[in-house]
């Protein structure tokens, strides 16, 4: 794909503008390092044309500082770019309040149904579902219903997934899929993570 060139043009009845613009799914899997990663470097480059951002993760704990959620905060209040809104399953789901603690499993299911809340509203041109493969892996989810309502959704708002074990149904789905493969790791040889690699 020289120069941003696809290799065949489908007899789809789009304009060009309008085939470039189409709104995608994307879908980050695989055993491999830099799946989150990847759809935070989408998120990045979504903050550079002034798209809002509505970042949401579902496995990992709202403990953990991950660099990139600073970063994309940092440069969401900056008012040059989009704006980032960042939830985490951890925190509770900020928007909703509830005595008791929550299940992870419900936890999972308050974040999808506000994520279809704000698909329904275009609140966002850009959603970075992190990790939300797992809870559909799990069963917690309904990976049919994820796919209807994802290409359903209204507008040109883009969708990136990130998490091992994409169910099939969602890659089939998806517009772009990338699995990433793990060749070697230090975690292999004993090794923990560490800051400024891992978070």
């Amino acid at each position: 794909m020289p120069k941003g060139q696809p290799s065949s043009v489908p007899d789809d009845g789009l304009t060009t503008r309008q085939r470039r613009n189409r709104p995608l799914l994307a879908v980050h899997t695989g055993p491999g390092k830099g799946k989150s990663t990847a759809a935070f470097g989408m998120a990045l480059r979504a903050w550079n044309q002034g798209w809002p951002i509505g970042v949401f993760q579902f496995v990992k704990s709202a403990k953990w500082k991950v660099g990139e959620e600073r970063a994309l905060r940092v440069l969401g209040a900056s008012g040059e770019g989009g704006t980032v809104d960042w939830h985490k399953m951890g925190e509770g789901w900020s928007w909703i309040q509830r005595d008791g603690e929550m299940s992870n499993e419900e936890a999972a299911r308050e974040g999808w149904e506000q994520v279809k809340r704000d698909l329904a509203a275009e609140t966002y041109r850009l959603y970075v579902l992190d990790e939300f493969a797992y809870p559909m892996h799990w069963g917690w989810i309904d990976t049919d219903e994820v796919v209807s309502v994802l290409s359903e959704r209204p507008g040109a708002q883009h969708v990136v997934i990130t998490g091992r074990n994409a169910p099939g149904k969602l890659i089939d789905a998806a517009d772009l899929v990338t699995e990433m493969s793990k060749v070697k790791h230090p975690m292999d040889a004993g090794q923990k993570g560490q800051r400024g690699i891992e978070w």
